[in-house]
């Protein structure tokens, strides 16, 4: 009886293994559930992103030509002004003292250089007597050289005299109009943007690091000042158009245009794994909104190329696949090269086309793109069923050649990248 019951068990397993197996076996046949839609023609823009800061295009930073405390300011942040208006007032003291040192100086070398000139005038009378004299055998050689030498002196002590007069002027210009600077009034009409300076704290003079007191700028023309990758730089033309947002004005998009393109880049993390390299453009803004401020955190999206009629297909409809994963079953790799091309990265660009019930890998060449589209240049004909989902089955489930069932109903879910790779 033992026996027979362990028998019977084992016969039970046997055919629960077989059962299984053949479970497992059915549903390995089980075709793989996709979405499809057709080929056909349709508009795609294609976009190149940016980030940067919205500046006015024409802005002027105020700083001061010499050094000195603000003694008043005339303009508050927000308020504008006309051009030639008072802006700034620096303590001038300092600089009134050294006009009027400068004034006593020119007096001074003035008045030398009249002494000088009438001892080399008086010298010349001497020897031109001299030059007489020694004509009529009065006097001696030794005289009338010596009276030459003493006229050459006096002539040269002149000249000295005249550019000492030179540059005592020289000095009292310069005075005069350091002087003049102590005053600073607006070089073009426009708003106060920026105020970093207060009454009383201290303006550095400098021609080579400026100390920025205001900035006046003409908020009418706005421009944003955008970073644009390499690899994309190169599809940027002046004149293109663009589409700009900042985060303080989410629901306010604003139109413009490529005005300027950087031909030098900027580089940073030098040497680090966020290493990259930028090139920047300006992008006028064609209708600025009045709260549209200067330093706003702005996106653009710029308009590279744009095709009316674009056979296309979803984005995500295109796939990465190598020549190996593209074999049928029963076909050498030789027969699948002569079929598909891949690329120097050992890869093929691929639509999975219905045929028959099946899912049939075609080769394609494709073109511009937008977010949700891509152009198909070569290997798709209009009117052709592609499949379109799901993201999984394009990117990798999906075979060369393999049984698949159509379901319509389900929306194809989004790609996270613009290729998709098995």
């Amino acid at each position: 009886m033992k026996r027979r019951v362990l028998w019977l068990g084992a016969a039970i397993l046997v055919v629960g293994g077989g059962v299984a197996v053949m479970v497992v076996k059915g549903r390995e046949k089980q075709p793989l559930v996709v979405q499809t839609g057709k080929v056909s023609q349709q508009r795609i823009v294609q976009k190149v992103s940016a980030t940067g800061k919205i500046q006015p295009k024409t802005q002027i930073k105020i700083s001061a030509d010499v050094s000195a405390k603000i003694k008043k300011l005339g303009v508050v942040e927000g308020q504008w002004v006309e051009k030639g208006a008072f802006l700034v007032a620096l303590d001038r003291e300092r600089y009134l003292a050294a006009v009027e040192s400068a004034e006593a100086n020119v007096r001074s070398t003035e008045a030398n250089a009249l002494l000088v000139r009438q001892n080399m005038e008086k010298a010349e009378k001497d020897l031109t007597r001299s030059k007489e004299l020694q004509a009529r055998g009065l006097e001696s050689q030794s005289d009338f050289d010596s009276k030459q030498t003493a006229f050459q002196v006096e002539a040269a002590r002149h000249k000295s005299a005249l550019e000492q007069v030179a540059q005592a002027r020289a000095l009292l210009k310069q005075s005069r109009d350091d002087l003049s600077k102590t005053t600073i009034y607006a070089p073009m009409s426009g708003t106060v943007s920026e105020l970093n300076k207060e009454e009383g704290e201290i303006a550095l003079g400098s021609q080579f690091q400026a100390d920025v007191i205001l900035v006046i700028a003409d908020l009418s023309e706005m421009e944003a000042q955008v970073n644009v990758d390499e690899n994309d730089i190169v599809a940027i033309r002046v004149g293109q158009a663009a589409e700009i947002q900042t985060d303080a004005l989410l629901d306010q998009p604003m139109p413009g245009v490529v005005r300027e393109i950087s031909s030098s880049a900027n580089a940073s993390g030098a040497g680090t794994t966020e290493q990259k390299t930028e090139f920047e453009i300006k992008v006028g803004i064609t209708q600025p909104p009045k709260t549209l401020r200067p330093g706003m955190t702005a996106s653009g999206d710029i308009v590279t190329h744009t095709n009316d009629h674009a056979l296309s297909v979803p984005l995500q409809s295109v796939a990465l696949r190598t020549v190996d994963q593209l074999m049928k079953k029963g076909e050498t790799r030789k027969d699948a090269e002569a079929r598909f091309k891949a690329d120097k990265d050992g890869f093929v660009e691929v639509v999975f086309c219905i045929e028959k019930g099946k899912a049939v890998a075609r080769q394609v060449r494709t073109g511009i793109q937008s977010d949700e589209l891509i152009e198909i240049v070569d290997g798709l004909h209009e009117g052709d069923e592609v499949v379109t989902g799901s993201y999984r089955a394009i990117s990798k489930d999906l075979e060369n050649g393999a049984v698949v069932k159509i379901d319509n109903s389900k929306q194809p879910e989004k790609p996270s990248a613009h290729r998709t790779q098995g």
